[in-house]
């Protein structure tokens, strides 16, 4: 025979053929090795010549006039940018060393190199080793003790690496030095080594000569040496540079070698970590350098996108996807070795004599070593797949993220993400038909009638085609990247099942079973063809299931939020069990939903569990019956193995694909999102602000501005609110004022300059198109060119109020004082707990309106921008702190030199010391110029008297302090600061010592779940009879799964006529285990029997009756599948139980607690509580429940059944269960803490990305995107931190229990070596299979127990709120006021004393006073006076310490609370609406008939007294194009004009997510509405009316005066309580003076009048008084005895304008 050309079958009973060992294993395969080798050093080399050469001749040519894209304020900020470099060698050459470091480092960060011990020396040892091999094969050439050519072959192989080690030694650290060397000689030492490995076992069982003998040794043991430094040494052997970042441990992960890379060893470190104490996120490593968000961004962004996202990602993964598949190809082809190596062994123990003993222990030894081989595979695909995860997961979150900051301010309408959209028509589509039919060209503005087909369609509907007018509603952005991203990422992980390991799983499996089994294969191969489309159809009805779930999910979750938005309201209302069960109903849908996803999934696992037995059963009935060959046990059982391996793949292939469809939903989801309009911001504003003649200007030509698309016209032919014919050139370097009735347009004048409305034509200047990084201040004054916005609505982020204001700007302590001064915030910190370290929570949820706003005016004056935009900053503050702040802050010093455009109502103040004025109405500028021209014009009415100061006088410095008068305005309405009191020391020092507290400290439970909360849940699914029936269902279907294993034993045994050798096979399925096999799948093919059936002649077959075994086979299994469906189902529908009963429960908790709760509580923490822990217990707790006991009744069953058979192994199994039980508890610390932290570090992500969401128009303002984008870049990396280490730490355990588990089956294999003869195949093979199904069992038992523990973490969360403590009772039945009450609204506090806590100060000090029926009050009081809290108190927000209120002689503390609110009616500071439409915020229950709600409407002046309401039916004036208004400000009440249109004519006008699409004055009318509606007895105000312009809040007090309830105000303007009946000054809690505001005026050093004297406006306000005292005089004199109603009349008669 030729060279290389040896005869089949290679393999020759215990050893390989002589012409195989030289041939191919001596001369062939070392060749093809070093050839490959060579081949890939010459390619890199002059590729990267080729790379370096075009490098060096490349250079960008410059483009200046490039126009900046929203991108490039979006990309990573130049410090976060990396230099892509695929070649981890080529990074970085130091004084002609190298090194090698992936260029990331971050400030504030460490670098450490980090040398891997002996170094050099390791090389040097290496070379020596490697001339030894060049000296043993020159020996054997000359000796000839090889064979001539193959002693050639072994010599030019180790002259070959000798070359390439020395290259590495001397070559290493100089800039010639060859890249990735290492891995070429490492490779082939593994091989070599393996060959020689080989060759040495021939040498040994078939000695030749002596001398070949020795030098075969002497090889074998030198190859060895080189192997284990080849795996046991540092991968490449090179310095690492480690970087401690911010002192965060750097990740071990590149320090390992190649050994530990495989085994997961390098992961001991932080399992050790945690298991020693608690892991807190400061000791979770850092990730590794390429894996850290910045970087990944950095190399995604450079791969250009031509197809799909979905394909795009794919292409950019492809390498490590190829990787991945590889390692799973040869993961799922090992998977069945033990299978045909069992089949082996116990051939052998059959037939002892057919070869020698070193074969039998050939392959016990190779049993394990294959599994191992199989585990490292598996545990390389998955980690690769987890890395993936994360820079996917990176990827994504960073795109997004970016996107939201590029997305336009505000469009018409959200649009649905994911649904299927018709491709919009050619370029005269539909929309431009309508367009012209309409006659919308681009500059007609003409009136125009409203087409046919668009009148036809409700408003709300929106346009008939897709318009580019949509874009998707922060809910929905907040959920691409809490779970859609999350979802895509989820799916890399388990890729490689789809691709590549369950393929070749199929592909062998079908083949050995043929081999086995011949064509009685073919029936069951058929049914597991069926059951690809089944599973593909389960995969489907889950998918849809899940959409179904998701999409109720949403909606209840939707409704939660704004339920917890708006509790206070909620609570004030006591519409809490109205509102609960509007939950209820949302819950209902959505566990309907879950119930048929149960329902589905039971099916699927009855299915699942039946088809291995039809699979059997038609098998076995064609081979016995229509083959007519005995059934072997040798047959039987290595079928049923095969069978059972088989159903994995095609498991997992229908779990895999429907998984697949999943995913791409969310991708297109995501992808459609990301192809939104951006924001045309930067082309607007350009790079600076200067005009075609060169000068810098802020303002407009000519220009005309939309919300929302250019093109968007609603289905009743209205447009958006639109600005029109702008021509204003701002004063720069002065104050400018923009003043004009509610909802004229004002916000959406400075969103117009902004660049964020949609521009029609002219142009808008102003300097913002830059990156404020990128913009240098003037070195004289240190203003920069950029702008500072403060938008109405306060934006803060989560952070300390210093944090805030500094908004990362430089620390000037100078400054930083002068500002708190000037934003008179010096009281407020003083009296909050931790000064300005307190911490402003989600939507600055500790402090009040005001605070906000100042806080947020301070943030701008502190910047160094030169130009400052300030919306209604004025508003929220009372009127001397209004007046202290214009004086020192917008005309003090600190705004020198700068631009400001203030947009005020307070006109006496604002406007005469300005220097340019624009007065607007309704989208157009009807008067602008100097103060004095416009006031000449007479278009700001009578407002403006001509104050003592005019001119813009600007004080030359700061005060140092405040005065104390001037402070906060009414303290806040929200139940928290200790109002004022806290100033005593006690209070202070028990306060001060709280440590800085972070802003979403969210408790993370440490430790095991404690039994409480397991019992919570165990009652919560059923009572006992519900677990005594579960019981008894579990164990019936264990013990069915046993005897269908049993029964085939039976029968098999009547086949063989010696002493039965058979092994049972437990079928005991996994319905949970996706990557793994079943437990017990091993207890498989035991069994006698060789390959040559022809043992017995067919007619020699003993006469067994085939219909009766096989009928009670398929008795045995139906029932098997019949329990485990029942079983799924009794379990499921507990748990149904179970979320239902929680969700209740915690709902009652939430809303029925104190409202202290909520101060202290963020939103982002209890909507925490609502979704992610309510899923994990909806539909995480049941399936893993099921799992772990069947996991558990699975080990007792294998126990008993080895006992049974071979007690002495019962040794042997007691140590490896102490092994586990170590190795289980290692992992169980580590990973719990790991996985709590996950979804703790969650949180602060999606806080961030929510409330950036929110601010995204005041950050474009700052132009500071790139701050965001790198604080975002850090929370994905520290979320990401624990989660995948927490994935390490999972292929960690899953090693190490493969490995623990092949030990069992290789001291089985001992064991049965050593009995051969004593021990009956069969029951050898009983032994060695369940052996083996042991270890995974246990496997599952350990990792299904840690799921079950994180899931009970949701439930222990849960749990913590049901806890919290609650409110007083809604309704006491013995004691309930007459239906009528309060009849008269007399309200009378008695000596009342009331604190927030019981330790602190109390808040209102030993109240006592009387408020008649039917009078007016108003209460004032600097800040901390305690003001809202004695609103609080007449609702029972706070509880009396001492004393009582009384309600017309009724003590309000003994009756329900919501008795006593639905009596009394609270207008509340801050306007909260519901999303729906006007007529639902109004009235949510339909109590009312539209002509009350219009009525209501008409006395808040939101519609005039003349305007014809609509009910619900057609828009009015169809005649003009009217608006849907959106964002910032929306028509008014003043005179109609040919442009906007009163959305509120129309009840079924849309109201959007907390009233965005309404301005602030609207939204606080809307409120006043709602409450005037009830027609209370009692109304309070606490400050309703402070973003409302001065005329209509005199209106609006004409109408309160008209009522005939009593009125308590809260007031900032004195002139509203000014001709009040009476007026209440408090001071820190106690009552300073009482009575008519005249009289008090009267008094000479009172409080009242001091207050007065300090607003500036004494004259009026005293001449106002005075003529509502004499009116009340007059009255009381002449007409005692007329009735109430009457005074009122005269009183509103005579009262001043």
């Amino acid at each position: 025979m030729g060279f290389a050309s040896c005869s089949w079958p290679i393999w020759q009973t215990d050893d390989f053929s002589s012409c195989f060992l030289h041939d191919y294993l001596k001369i062939l395969l070392p060749l093809i090795i070093i050839g490959l080798s060579l081949i890939q050093l010459v390619l890199h080399s002059v590729l990267r010549a080729v790379r370096l050469k075009r490098a060096h001749n490349y250079q960008p040519v410059p483009n200046p006039a490039a126009p900046i894209s929203p991108h490039h304020h979006t990309d990573l900020p130049p410090d976060q940018e990396i230099t892509s470099d695929n070649d981890e060698d080529e990074a970085l050459t130091i004084n002609g060393g190298r090194l090698a470091l992936v260029k990331t480092t971050t400030k504030g960060s460490i670098v450490q190199a980090d040398i891997p011990p002996a170094q050099t020396l390791s090389v040097v040892v290496e070379e020596l080793a490697i001339a030894g091999l060049v000296a043993i094969n020159a020996y054997a050439l000359v000796r000839g003790a090889y064979g001539g050519l193959s002693a050639v072959v072994g010599l030019t192989v180790w002259v070959y690496v000798l070359i390439l080690a020395s290259l590495r030694l001397f070559l290493g650290n100089t800039q010639w030095r060859v890249p990735r060397i290492w891995n070429h000689t490492a490779a082939i030492y593994s091989v070599q080594w393996l060959f020689s490995l080989i060759i040495f076992r021939s040498v040994i069982i078939h000695p030749s000569s002596k001398l070949t003998q020795i030098l075969v040794s002497a090889e074998f043991s030198l190859t060895t040496l080189l192997f284990l430094m080849a795996i046991f040494t540092r991968k490449g052997n090179k310095t690492v540079l480690l970087e401690w970042e911010d002192g965060i441990e750097p990740g071990r992960e590149h320090l390992a070698s190649l050994f530990s890379h495989y085994t997961f060893a390098w992961v001991d470190g932080i399992v050790w970590q945690g298991w020693k104490e608690p892991l807190d996120i400061s000791r979770v490593w850092n990730l590794l350098p390429k894996d850290k968000a910045a970087t990944v961004l950095a190399n995604y962004r450079q791969f250009k996108k031509t197809t799909f996202l979905a394909f795009h990602l794919v292409k950019y993964f492809k390498g490590t996807l190829f990787v991945q598949a590889l390692w799973a190809v040869a993961g799922g082809v090992l998977t069945f070795a033990p299978t045909l190596l069992l089949k082996s062994i116990l051939e052998y123990v059959e037939d002892p004599e057919a070869a020698p003993r070193n074969v039998l222990w050939l392959y016990v030894i190779l049993l394990p070593v294959s599994d191992v081989a199989r585990s490292v595979a598996d545990g390389q695909a998955l980690y690769i797949g987890r890395k993936i995860c994360i820079n996917l997961r990176a990827i994504l979150v960073g795109e997004i993220f970016a996107k939201a900051l590029r997305r336009k301010a505000s469009a018409g309408k959200d649009t649905t993400l994911g649904e299927k959209k018709t491709p919009a028509p050619t370029k005269d589509g539909f929309l431009t038909k309508v367009k012209k039919a309409l006659g919308l060209s681009k500059d007609n503005k003409g009136d125009v009638a409203p087409a046919a087909n668009g009148a036809a369609a409700p408003p709300a509907s929106g346009e008939n085609a897709k318009d580019t007018d949509e874009q998707a509603n922060l809910g929905t952005i907040i959920n691409l990247m809490s779970v859609d991203s999350f979802k895509v990422s989820e799916i890399t992980a388990y890729l490689h099942y789809l691709i590549a390991a369950a393929p070749a799983q199929l592909i062998v499996s079908v083949y050995l079973l043929y081999r086995v089994m011949g064509l009685s294969a073919i029936p069951g191969f058929i049914v597991m063809g069926l059951l690809l489309p089944i599973n593909i159809a389960f995969g489907r009805g889950f998918n849809s299931t899940q959409k179904k779930i998701m999409a109720a999910t949403d909606k209840r979750i939707h409704t939660t939020n704004e339920i917890l938005q708006s509790i206070r309201i909620i609570k004030y209302f006591a519409w809490e069990h109205r509102y609960a069960e509007i939950v209820d109903e949302k819950r209902r849908a959505e566990i309907k939903a879950l119930r048929n996803r149960f329902m589905l999934w039971a099916v699927a696992v009855g299915v699942w569990n039946t088809v291995p037995i039809i699979i059997t059963f038609f098998s076995f009935l064609f081979y016995t019956v229509i083959e007519e060959k005995p059934l072997l046990p040798s047959v039987a059982f290595t079928a049923i193995s095969l069978f059972m391996l088989l159903r994995y793949p095609l498991d997992q292939l229908g779990d895999m694909i429907a998984h697949v469809q999943e995913s791409k939903v969310s991708i297109d989801r995501i992808e459609e999102f990301l192809s939104e309009e951006e924001t045309e911001k930067f082309e607007q504003l350009g790079q600076e602000n200067i005009d075609e003649n060169g000068e810098r200007v802020i303002g407009f030509r000519d220009a005309t501005f939309i919300w929302g698309s250019k093109t968007a016209v609603a289905g009743d032919g209205s447009m958006a609110f639109r600005l029109l014919d702008l021509n204003v050139d701002f004063k720069i370097g002065k104050l400018n004022v923009i003043t004009g009735p509610t909802g004229c347009g004002k916000t959406s004048m400075l969103m117009a300059l902004l660049g964020e409305m949609t521009i029609m034509k002219g142009r808008v200047f102003l300097p913002g198109g830059r990156s404020r990084e990128d913009v240098r201040p003037d070195p004289e004054t240190g203003l920069a060119e950029t702008c500072a916005y403060v938008s109405q609505q306060a934006w803060l982020v989560n952070a300390s109020i210093k944090d805030n204001i500094l908004f990362s700007a430089p620390f000037d302590e100078q400054r930083y004082k002068d500002v708190i001064v000037a934003c008179a915030l010096e009281h407020d910190l003083d009296i909050l707990d931790n000064g300005d370290e307190t911490l402003v929570g989600e939507k600055g949820i500790t402090l009040s309106g005001g605070q906000k706003q100042r806080i947020s005016l301070a943030r701008a004056v502190y910047s160094n921008s030169k130009h400052l935009l300030l919306d209604d900053c004025l508003s929220a503050v009372d009127s001397h702190t209004a007046q202290w702040i214009f004086n020192n802050g917008i005309m003090g010093p600190l705004m020198r030199h700068r631009t400001c455009i203030l947009v005020s109502h307070n006109i006496s103040l604002c406007v005469p010391s300005s220097d340019y004025v624009v007065i607007m109405n309704n989208g157009r500028v009807t008067a602008q110029g100097s103060p004095k021209e416009v006031i000449a014009s007479g278009k700001l009415g009578d407002d403006i008297l001509p104050k003592s100061a005019p001119g813009s006088a600007h004080i030359s410095r700061v005060p140092s302090r405040v005065p104390s008068s001037v402070g906060e305005e009414s303290g806040s309405t929200l139940v928290n600061e200790p109002d004022g009191s806290a100033k005593t020391t006690q209070a202070k020092a028990a306060k001060k010592e709280k440590k800085k507290q972070d802003a979403m400290e969210e408790q993370k439970a440490t430790g095991a779940v404690k039994w409480p909360v397991l019992k919570l849940y165990l009652q919560a699914m059923g009572s006992w009879w519900f677990w005594v029936i579960a019981s008894v269902v579990f164990a019936a279907q264990q013990f069915l799964s046993v005897a269908s294993s049993l029964w085939i034993k039976e029968w098999s045994n009547q086949y063989v006529q010696e002493e039965s050798q058979v092994v049972t096979f437990n079928m005991n399925s996994q319905s949970y285990s996706v990557s793994s096999l079943s437990p017990t799948y091993f207890a498989s093919i035991a069994a006698s029997g060789k390959d040559n059936i022809t043992m017995f002649a067919a007619d020699e077959a003993p006469e067994v009756n085939v219909a009766y075994y096989l009928t009670i086979l398929g008795l045995i299994g139906v029932a098997g599948a019949v329990t485990a469906f029942f079983r799924d189902l009794w379990i499921f529908f507990g748990s149904l139980n179970a979320s239902w009963g929680l969700h209740s429960r915690l709902m009652k908790a939430v809303t029925g607690a104190r409202f202290k709760f909520f101060d202290v509580t963020p939103l982002g923490q209890m909507m925490n509580r609502f979704s992610k822990d309510l899923e994990g217990i909806d539909q995480e707790v049941a399936p893993v429940a099921i799992g772990v006991l069947s996991c558990a009744l699975g080990i007792v069953v294998t126990v008993v059944i080895i006992a049974s058979v071979t007690p002495g192994f019962l040794v042997a199994g007691f140590f490896i269960t102490v092994a586990y039980v170590v190795l289980g508890n290692f992992y169980l610390h580590a990973s719990r803490d790991l996985k709590r932290l996950e979804s703790v570090e969650r949180s602060p992500l999606f806080q961030q990305f929510g409330e950036t969401l929110t601010g995204v128009t005041t950050i474009r303002a700052y132009s500071d995107e790139r701050r965001f984008i790198r604080d975002n870049i850090a929370r994905i990396n520290k979320q990401l931190r624990p989660f995948i280490y927490l994935w390490a730490a999972n292929r960690w355990l899953a090693f190490r229990t493969d490995a623990l588990g092949d030990l069992v089956a290789f001291v089985a294999g001992v064991f049965v070596i050593f009995s051969i003869g004593k021990i009956s195949p069969g029951s050898a093979g009983i032994s060695l299979s369940y052996a083996i199904g042991f270890a995974d069992n246990i496997l599952w038992l350990v990792r299904l127990y840690a799921m079950n523990e994180q899931n009970m973490n949701s439930v222990e969360r849960i749990k913590e709120y049901l806890d919290v403590e609650q409110e007083a009772a809604a309704v006491i039945e013995d004691n309930r006021p007459p239906k009528n009450w309060p009849a008269n609204g007399s309200v009378e506090f008695i000596n009342y004393t009331t604190s927030y806590r019981k330790e602190l100060d109390p808040v209102l000090r030993d109240l006592t006073f009387k408020i008649n029926a039917q009078e007016k009050v108003g209460i004032v009081g600097r800040t901390g006076a305690g003001k809202s809290s004695l609103a609080l108190a007449i609702l029972r927000a706070l509880e009396a310490d001492e004393g009582k209120i009384l309600i017309d002689d009724i003590d309000i503390g003994l009756i329900g609370l919501r008795d006593l609110r639905e009596a009394i009616t609270i207008v509340p500071q801050e306007p909260t609406l519901f999303m729906g439409t006007i007529r639902t915020n109004l009235d949510p229950f339909t109590i009312y008939s539209d002509e009350q709600i219009f009525a209501a409407l008409r006395r808040v002046q939101l519609i005039g007294p003349d305007d014809r309401t609509s009910g619900a039916t057609s828009p009015l004036l169809p005649e003009t194009p009217t608006i849907a208004v959106v964002d910032g400000e929306a028509e008014g009440s003043r005179p109609p004009s040919a442009t906007n249109k009163n959305v509120f004519l129309d009840l079924s006008s849309p109201v959007t997510e907390s009233g965005g699409n309404l301005s602030q004055g609207q939204r606080q009318l809307l409120c006043l509405a709602r409450a005037l509606l009830k027609n209370p007895r009692v109304l309070v105000m606490d400050e309703a009316t402070a973003s409302i312009d001065y005329a209509t809040d005199a209106a609006i007090q004409e109408t309160i005066r008209e009522l005939t309830s009593t009125i308590i105000t809260i007031a900032h303007r004195l002139q509203t309580v000014v001709d009040y009946d009476k007026v209440l000054v408090l001071d820190k809690g106690s009552v300073v003076e009482y009575g008519h505001p005249w009289e008090l005026m009267q008094k000479a050093d009172g409080s009242f009048r001091s207050m007065c004297e300090m607003s500036g406006d004494y004259d009026t306000l005293a001449k106002a008084a005075k003529k509502a005292f004499k009116a009340k005089q007059l009255v009381d004199v002449d007409e005692e005895e007329e009735a109430v109603e009457e005074t009122q009349a005269t009183t509103n008669g005579t009262k001043t304008p």
